[in-house]
């Protein structure tokens, strides 16, 4: 199925993870070092959250709204070298790995 030119979804990405301790500094400067990748593919906000009652248990969520051609390409995306260097450095700080669920608006 051909994309429309022009027309953009909206995406919400969450990464979950649990880390070792509860101290959460240097993932939030890694999450602060990536916006802008994420702001270059159309990101509109990038978060931190943390669970209250099990501290060391964190998702990142990133909200994007992107033109769906790049969407349909989300593969080639995971394959880009500035991308893999987010996920390297995602794999040192997180030895446990990452859960990754993409969801999408649902519309009337």
């Amino acid at each position: 199925m051909m994309a429309k030119k022009g027309r953009k979804v909206r995406r919400t990405l969450h990464l979950r993870f649990t880390l070792p301790s509860a101290d959460p500094s240097q993932l939030l400067a890694l999450v602060n070092a990536s916006k802008p990748f994420y702001e270059m593919l159309g990101g509109t906000e990038v978060r931190l959250i943390q669970n209250v009652d099990d501290p060391g248990k964190f998702i990142q969520t990133i909200e994007y709204e992107t033109p769906e051609e790049m969407e349909v390409n989300r593969a080639r995306i995971a394959g880009d070298m500035r991308m893999q260097g987010i996920l390297t450095a995602w794999r040192t700080m997180l030895p446990g790995g990452v859960e990754i669920d993409v969801f999408k608006d649902v519309e009337p």
